[in-house]
């Protein structure tokens, strides 16, 4: 039998995909519909505006880079869709930046109604000029190693994404050239200053407008400066890393190296104040070398937006989003050991919603306990001061055999991930790198001990990091259960970690690179079986990012067979949804909010009794096929419900849902028709504190059905 999206899709193969990359524009370009809406929190508006500068940096280093390299590489036709793909690109982002600079300007001036002012230099009294100038002197001043721009001397490599003020001197003897670093990281980007005698509320100054204010002092009366001018910009460098095959050096001194050389990556953006004389930017446009295909964008007076992530909040406590207090877990707070609850039954955490403290808890109990023999943990990103990593370190100290996992590939944590393992061995502590060519994002530990001389195994399966920061950030699955079933296989992961030269047997978990593809490619085909045999047939995934073309056509297939599939997606969608023919039963949205939405979940209808999953991998190729990833079975029924609860919620959110359709517009999911308003993020922090659900929808998943097609017997 001719497989029917096979025989429909020939022809239509680049037509049914949006191009990731600029899917990934239509994620931030929703980020930046939250810093627009008037009815967020100024300061939390200020602070999505950040997050847009933030992510659009990653963009660059990451997604634009690799673009870059593809023309380089390529011939024909695949270079010439790269080409106009990249135009495509500038002219989104060139849009996008329009976009943002409006609604900064409307932030601003919402601020200032709320007597929070950010001011220039050129707006200071002559008392807060004199504050600025002590100021300057005693905190940023020995900060600064300005840089002469002349033809002897060659640029040094400058940091990729920090930012510089290019400096235009008229001197007695003619022009003169300069770059330097702002210090933001050393002495903050918002300057607190004094208000007038008669002003209220806050006024700060950003750092490179205290520079500009005493740019003479800079340079020391080395110059007779008549007058100067300083200018910023910034510069986005290729992110990929290149790892030597030298057999004398260890996996982490290659990694060293690597990232020394990221320092001198290919630049791939260049952001400048638009106003900057034409002579100055083209010494920095020779100096840094950018080519043909380089991002060069003019934009305003200040990068570096990101830094606004980091804005205090100087005014009241309605400014920015009100706290949900974290929900506790009776049975966990009332259990003399932690382990006396787990092994009743399987819990499903939710972050931010419940606290990390549980996981962190399981962990230094099992440090101390002296039932508990080994520790097995994965770490991908951890927080900066960790206490997880501080916990295996006693684990250690307390005689337990610790094997660590540290993935030293976790893009822009690299660095750090190499402090930890470092800190890790000097402690006696087992640490592996994972396997060459696979990055290790599995979110697992494994916990064996001896209870009445049985060994007993406890593990953690996650969405999310073993991270206590972004765990306040992010809204991510964890599952502990004492399910030998379950343990057996989170053991046989850790076992392929270190010995990966056999072959794993999973009896249930799917595991990247070996079962995920097979096993959700049978999830679906069985759904699609239910469909054709006239069984109410339903997908359910929530995921950060879905391109992988495989899965996006099988869910094409499932479509065109009757399946329901419904889709969240926070980030990067390659599928088109309703498009008559060949998606019209698939439905997407994406939800943007306080929280980011981050876990990965995956159910399936199976005829009334179903499946439910959650993991550690999005529906991208990388997670499924290049990376050690588990997907993880949820067997409790009290979990199941509370997952397809919490499904059910944001599925039904008519406040800060997002359709996503074939062409990516954004529309808001409206309340229209419906009796109540649905603010996921909020509704569920009230299911989980009182198990009350708000008036929606009810969910199809659990009810036992049959729709018998005509002629069907």
């Amino acid at each position: 039998m001719i497989n029917p999206i096979e025989g429909r899709l020939a022809d239509l193969d680049e037509r049914l995909f949006m191009p990731r990359e600029l899917s990934w524009l239509s994620f931030n370009a929703r980020v930046l519909q939250e810093a627009a809406n008037e009815s967020v929190p100024v300061i939390q508006r200020l602070r999505y505006l950040g997050i847009f500068s933030s992510n659009l940096d990653e963009f660059f280093r990451v997604r634009v880079a690799e673009i870059r390299r593809l023309i380089t590489v390529s011939t024909g036709g695949k270079r010439q869709r790269a080409k106009e793909l990249l135009e495509t690109i500038q002219e989104q982002v060139a849009h996008l930046q329009q976009e943002f600079d409006a609604t900064q300007s409307k932030v601003m001036a919402e601020l200032k109604k709320r007597h929070i002012y950010i001011i220039d230099e050129t707006q200071l009294s002559r008392a807060q000029l004199a504050y600025v100038e002590e100021y300057f002197t005693k905190h940023v001043l020995p900060s600064l190693e300005p840089i002469l721009l002349t033809d002897e001397l060659a640029i040094p490599a400058l940091a990729d994404e920090s930012l510089y003020l290019a400096v235009d001197m008229q001197t007695t003897e003619g022009n003169q050239y300069a770059v330097m670093e702002v210090p933001s990281d050393v002495v903050g980007r918002f300057v607190s200053i004094p208000r007038g005698r008669d002003a209220q509320g806050k006024v700060f100054i950003l750092l490179d407008d205290v520079i500009r204010a005493c740019l003479p002092r800079v340079f020391r009366g080395v110059f007779n400066i008549e007058s100067a001018s300083a200018y910023c910009f910034k510069f986005s460098r290729d992110a990929e890393l290149e790892i030597e095959t030298s057999i004398n050096e260890s996996l982490i001194e290659k990694m060293a190296s690597s990232l020394k050389q990221r320092r001198k990556a290919d630049a791939v953006r260049f952001v400048y104040d638009a106003t900057m004389p034409e002579m100055l930017l083209e010494q920095l446009r020779k100096r840094l070398g950018f080519g043909r295909y380089d991002s060069l964008i003019p934009g305003g007076r200040y990068h570096n937006s990101k830094d606004y992530i980091g804005f205090p909040n100087a005014g009241a406590k309605y400014l920015e989003f009100k706290p949900l207090p974290p929900i506790r877990i009776a049975e966990l707070d009332q259990a003399d050991n932690i382990f006396d609850a787990l092994r009743d039954k399987d819990y499903l955490l939710y972050y931010p919603y419940h606290p990390f403290d549980y996981v962190v808890d399981v962990l230094k109990t099992a440090a101390i306990d002296p039932s508990v023999t080994s520790i097995k943990v994965c770490l991908y990103r951890v927080a900066s001061n960790s206490q997880i990593v501080d916990a295996l370190i006693n684990a250690q100290y307390n005689g337990k055999r610790v094997r660590v996992v540290v993935e030293l590939a976790a893009r822009f944590d690299e660095q750090a991930n190499i402090a930890w393992s470092e800190r890790l061995t000097e402690a006696g502590i087992e640490v592996i790198f994972g396997i060459p060519g696979l990055k290790v994002h599995s979110k697992l530990f494994l916990i064996d001990r001896m209870e009445n001389g049985q060994l007993v195994r406890y593990s953690h399966v996650g969405t999310g990091n073993l991270n206590e920061k972004t765990a306040r950030l992010y809204t991510d699955f964890t599952l502990l259960t004492a399910d030998p079933e379950i343990c057996e296989d989170v053991n046989e992961v850790f076992e392929f970690l270190k010995y990966n030269y056999r072959q794993p047997d999973y009896k249930h978990l799917l595991v990247s690179p070996h079962t995920s593809r097979v096993g959700i490619m049978r999830l679906i085909d069985e759904e699609i079986a239910n469909a054709r045999q006239g069984f109410r047939a339903q997908l359910f995934f929530k995921c950060n990012n879905l391109v992988d073309r495989q899965l996006t056509l099988k869910l094409y297939e499932a479509s065109q067979a009757g399946v329901e599939v419904k889709l969240i997606v926070r980030g990067m969608c390659s599928l088109l949804p309703g498009v008559s023919g060949i998606s019209e039963n698939i439905k997407a949205i994406s939800i943007i909010d306080r929280f980011l939405e981050h876990p990965r979940v995956y159910v399936a209808h199976n005829r009334g009794d179903p499946k439910y999953y959650i993991a550690s991998a999005d529906l991208m190729t990388r997670n499924i096929d290049y990376r050690v990833e588990v997907i993880c079975p949820v067997k409790d029924a009290a979990a199941q419900r509370t997952l397809q609860d919490i499904l059910d919620q944001q599925w039904n959110d008519n406040c800060k849902a997002r359709v996503i359709d074939a062409y990516q517009s954004n529309n808001m999911v409206t309340s229209e028709g419906k009796a109540t308003l649905v603010r996921s993020q909020e509704t569920i922090h009230r299911y989980l504190e009182t198990g009350k659900l708000p008036r929606m929808p009810k969910s199809s998943m659990r009810k036992p059905s049959i729709r018998r097609r005509r002629g069907k017997s």
